[in-house]
């Protein structure tokens, strides 16, 4: 158990030094092209914060660990939306620009709903995600994370036309992937050594595999983003960080759900409700603040609301 304990505290570690990495890479790359970090952050970032469930995501429906899936996709969402932007929202209040409110923030709730749907049979078979319905939830999360690289790389080439005057040259783009690289592989073996070891512990003190999905599973597997989020947060590239929660929370939905469907239909069970009514108001709540208060920002007490649902959600699952 000691030794279990101690691999968690080194995949603690490793994720911090991967994060403080990829934030500086990305900020670098974004600041070299003129990209808003919030761009970086919903491709670059959140595809990479996401690994940890990918990798969980394809064992797990290998093994037919249906709860294990669910629970890690919906329990990372709850811990992005409700601890992380909320502690972020607590260091600094969060500057949230107009593509998040009008077509991301949507998008994520629109997400939520099609994923109830699907499990419930209002699309589809009955409490069952077909493959073909994976295929379909992958195919959006390609458009989703297409659509932001799109305008990065049009971006890029506009800088390039304007040269002298926009691009950077004193920053280097080799050192900058290569910190990117770095730190992708930090936060993928810090994850496996973090969620591997305290899930075996969890199994250990006899705690149910559906509760460890959501809990254990989908906090340690939302480290790289807390981390990133944080990192980038105090580092003043906040726009960074909340296009890494976004954008993870829908490829979450979507590429994690349709990838564990597409290897093997998952069974959806009636206690994922619950999570998913609980996500869905939780990601309706942060949009409708990002149109209350201060213009375009998401104020400090609006953080405790988050931190404060999220307190509410743990209570109510262990209870």
């Amino acid at each position: 158990m000691v030794i279990k304990i101690l691999l968690v505290l080194l995949g603690f570690i490793l994720i911090i030094i991967g994060a403080d990495l990829l934030v500086d890479g990305a900020r670098n790359i974004a600041k070299k092209y003129r990209i808003p970090d919030v761009v970086i952050g919903l491709t670059i970032v959140s595809l990479g914060t996401s690994f940890p469930e990918i990798m969980i995501t394809i064992t797990s429906a290998k093994n037919e660990y249906h709860d294990l899936i669910f629970g890690n996709a919906l329990g990372s969402n709850i811990v992005n939306l409700g601890l992380i932007l909320g502690t972020i929202a607590l260091i600094k209040p969060v500057y949230l620009d107009r593509d998040t409110k009008n077509i991301h923030l949507p998008l994520a709730v629109m997400a939520t709903a099609v994923l109830a749907f699907m499990g419930n049979g209002l699309i589809g078979t009955d409490h069952v995600i077909s493959k073909l319905e994976g295929w379909l939830l992958i195919a959006m999360s390609v458009v989703y994370f297409i659509v932001p690289a799109y305008k990065s790389l049009h971006r890029i080439q506009l800088t390039k036309q304007h040269r002298a005057d926009q691009i950077e040259d004193n920053i280097s783009l080799p050192k900058s992937l290569i910190y990117i690289v770095l730190g992708f592989i930090a936060l993928k073996f810090g994850a496996d050594f973090a969620v591997d070891n305290a899930t075996i512990i969890g199994q250990q003190i006899g705690i149910p595999e559906s509760v460890i999905g959501l809990t254990i599973v989908g906090m340690g597997t939302a480290l790289p983003e807390l981390i990133t989020s944080i990192t980038a947060t105090l580092k003043g590239t906040e726009g960074l960080a909340i296009g890494n929660l976004i954008g993870s929370c829908i490829l979450n939905l979507f590429l994690i759900i349709g990838l564990g469907a597409a290897i093997n239909p998952l069974s959806f069970l009636p206690i994922f409700n619950l999570e998913l009514m609980f996500l869905f108001g939780l990601t309706f709540l942060v949009w409708v603040f990002s149109y209350l208060g201060k213009r375009n920002t998401l104020s400090r007490v609006e953080g405790s609301i988050l931190i404060l649902c999220f307190a509410g959600y743990m209570f109510v699952l262990f209870n």
